[in-house]
């Protein structure tokens, strides 16, 4: 079996791109309590809740006289920042000195004790959000969002990872036109030439201008600023708000502008429709130089995630890896105590050989390759490994109560929702879950993903950068520590992992198994958590079955609706859940082009909604093709006959 098995990844990926390890959605990174949660926008109604999250990230390439420094990665409420060398594991960085953060004018800010006082400008801070960030000649600039009537920072650092930083520009102004904020902001530079790109709005367009560099007064905006991309929902069915675009009667937001340039093309994403669902999403617009004129491309959105357990990917930005791969970072939508709560997703990426942008987001929820060479298709990077746990029987030590209507039980770590969870009745180390994946198969990697109940008190949530306040009593206790083991009999279990030899307070772990194994059961035993309640959303199992792919799923059709914005997808679904797990509707603007994906499960409809389903993410000027295919927990089939419409 193990063997067969890795000849089967292997085959799946070209020789200079093969890698040793694996990565997956959402990043295992150490997600800060940074967020303080105003009653009128949680869904727990609970006095003084935090919860951790992250969203809007920047990932930059650093080097220093063309050798590679590393991966910096920047985003909302980060408490810092994080470093990479394999874009696998990601290491926290506490800002030393100045830091940018988003000034506000006194008042504006209506969460109290969210921000704080700055004694010589009299202006309210709190943490970075929505950074912009940009290495150039051997240094890293950085700039957060700043409201009107804030100052405008420009920082610098050519030794990122030490986490020193200096001023560029202590103030470079802002804008007069559109909604007067400096918000979502973008870095660009070129031929000596910086340009800058804001906006986050349902009501104004995007904006970008050049920074100008003055003898006296240094680097400043120059005040003639342009729109650069405005949302047309009419047109763009993807842009539409609501879950699966279901249309809700509000305008959409456009936000998060980011550049890339490749040969004499300037692609300019942007992010839509709104973050708080699971069609948060990036579009790009084209042009021949920095500002524009911009040309939609017809292939939008470029990045896109509305199904499976990782949902959205939206605000983030495009960069080259250190082998001239591409990438797109993104935030995808978790929701569990408020409407934004958010994560951050790394999407395989490419420009393809008619200079259409596009990013990959099949499988990205399942472990994937990082790669170690310069791949040609971004799908290559799928490891092979399949879900083994979709909604297995899982048994707990102990269950809270329900809650308000709400119960906690162990069969919700196996559902693929995170924002149901599990609740352990106690919170020590005597508490565990085991999940039966009925019948031995090959385990290769095992996800843990903790879930946020009632985490309530300032004492939780970490301290701002530049506070001066200490963040070592904070990390001594808002840390997790874990045992991962496995068994064929549910009796005997052997210990494939724990990180009982780190501190560090991860979210999202991922833990790929040193040699892959045989089991049925696979159990999580808490160590410690720091917080009141031990919660889990997800105990995902990922390696093979035996047995065979399922077949491609046959009779196809797709009817193009009145609403050109939509399709009805139909397909004849398998009889028997062993077949298929589930199936990826496959579609693009050309047969060649099938570059999005939208994952559904194979019990996730039933009677005559089987088989069926309505995709609202289409242009209404453009043909259409879709294929789909069937997996399982064996493998995937191949891809099903491709059926077009005008």
């Amino acid at each position: 079996m193990k063997t067969s098995l890795s000849v089967i990844t292997l085959s799946l990926l070209s020789a200079s791109a093969l890698a040793g390890t694996t990565l997956i959605n959402p990043m295992d990174v150490e997600y800060q309590y940074g967020e303080r949660i105003s009653e009128k926008r949680q869904f727990i109604k609970a006095p003084g809740l935090v919860t951790r999250q992250s969203a809007d990230p920047v990932v930059i390439k650093h080097e220093v006289d063309g050798e590679f420094q590393g991966y910096f990665k920047f985003a909302s409420q980060g408490r810092g920042y994080w470093m990479s060398m394999d874009l696998i594991h990601w290491d926290h960085i506490t800002p030393a000195g100045p830091w940018a953060v988003s000034y506000f004018t006194p008042g504006q800010e209506k969460d109290a004790g969210t921000t704080i006082i700055d004694p010589d400008t009299g202006l309210e801070w709190k943490d970075m959000i929505a950074p912009a960030a940009l290495a150039k000649d051997g240094q890293v600039y950085l700039m957060a969002s700043h409201r009107n009537g804030g100052k405008t920072e420009l920082l610098v650092s050519d030794d990122p990872a030490s986490g020193m930083w200096e001023f560029a520009s202590e103030d470079l102004g802002f804008p007069v036109v559109g909604d007067t904020n400096l918000w979502d902001p973008a870095l660009y530079h070129e031929d000596d030439q910086w340009y800058v790109y804001w906006g986050s709005s349902n009501l104004h367009p995007l904006w970008g201008t050049k920074i100008n560099q003055h003898r006296q007064r240094g680097l400043e905006l120059n005040r003639f600023a342009k729109p650069v991309i405005t949302a047309h929902p009419d047109v763009h069915g993807w842009e539409r708000m609501g879950f699966d675009h279901v249309h809700d009667n509000r305008a959409p937001y456009i936000e998060g502008p980011e550049m890339y340039k490749r040969g004499d093309t300037y692609y300019l994403t942007y992010a839509g429709p709104g973050t708080d669902g699971n069609v948060y999403g990036d579009g790009v617009y084209t042009a021949k130089s920095p500002l524009g004129p911009f040309e939609y491309q017809a292939h939008n959105p470029v990045s896109y995630k509305p199904g499976g357990y990782v949902h959205g990917a939206g605000h983030g930005n495009t960069f080259e890896d250190a082998h001239g791969n591409l990438w797109r970072s993104g935030s995808n939508w978790f929701g569990v105590n408020w409407v934004f709560e958010r994560r951050n997703v790394l999407l395989p990426s490419a420009i393809d050989k008619d200079g259409v942008m596009y990013s990959t987001a099949r499988f990205i929820d399942f472990p994937f390759h990082a790669p170690t060479g310069k791949y040609q298709d971004p799908n290559e990077l799928f490891s092979g490994w399949m879900l083994l746990s979709y909604n297995k029987p899982a048994s707990a030590s102990s269950t809270l109560a329900p809650q308000n209507d709400r119960s906690f039980d162990a069969a919700f770590v196996t559902d693929e929702n995170p924002r149901n969870f599990w609740v352990a009745a106690d919170n020590n180390d005597s508490q565990f879950v085991t999940v039966d994946l009925q019948g031995e198969k090959t385990v290769r990697a095992i996800q843990l993903n903790y879930a946020d109940y009632l985490v309530q008190g300032e004492a939780y949530r970490a301290p701002l950068p530049g506070s001066g306040v200490s963040r070592d009593a904070y990390d001594a206790q808002l840390y997790t520590h874990y045992r991962l083991s496995v068994s064929t009999d549910g009796e005997s279990w052997t210990e494939v992992a724990n990180n009982l030899d780190t501190q560090e307070n991860r979210a999202n772990v991922y833990v790929e198994l040193d040699e892959p194994v045989s089991a049925r059961y696979v159990r999580f035993d808490n160590v410690h958590v720091g917080v009141k309640h031990l919660a889990v959303n997800g105990l995902r199992v990922f390696g093979n079955a035996p047995g065979k792919a399922p077949k491609p799923p046959k009779g196809l059709t797709v009817e193009r609706l009145d609403d050109r914005r939509s399709a009805l997808v139909s397909w004849t679904p398998s009889e028997a859940k062993q077949s298929t797990v589930g199936y990826n509707i496959r579609f693009g603007v050309a047969k060649d082009k099938l570059y999005h994906t939208y994952q559904i499960w194979h019990d996730e409809f039933a009677g005559e909604l089987a088989g069926q389903k309505e995709i609202r993410s289409l242009d209404l000027h453009n043909g259409y093709c879709f294929a789909i295919e069937a997996f399982n927990e064996t493998g995937v089939s191949k891809l099903g006959k491709v059926r077009c419409v005008d």
